[in-house]
């Protein structure tokens, strides 16, 4: 594998009230959790299995995968006019 940051995306899915995460750096990565601390642990554990899966990692011992997790949270605020 080409030594990179891995960026991942995520936003804030008001229905499921989960954190929706994904990467164009790696195949396959879907994850979701409640808060962006737990969701941080799972991709600890999913983002070197996937590029191990997608054969992208080197054989060749340990080594320190550089995450950057960015979320996006959208909300429409109502107001009531004054006058109204």
């Amino acid at each position: 594998m080409q030594s990179k940051d891995i960026e991942v995306e995520a936003f804030w899915d008001e229905e499921a009230l989960v954190w929706v995460a994904s990467s164009n750096d790696v195949p396959g990565l879907i994850a979701e959790a409640d808060t962006m601390e737990h969701l941080m642990q799972k991709l600890k554990i999913l983002i070197p299995e996937l590029l191990e899966a997608n054969g992208l990692l080197d054989e060749s011992g340990a080594i320190e995968i550089p995450i950057h997790l960015l979320g996006k949270w959208q909300e429409v605020i109502k107001t009531h006019s004054k006058n109204g």
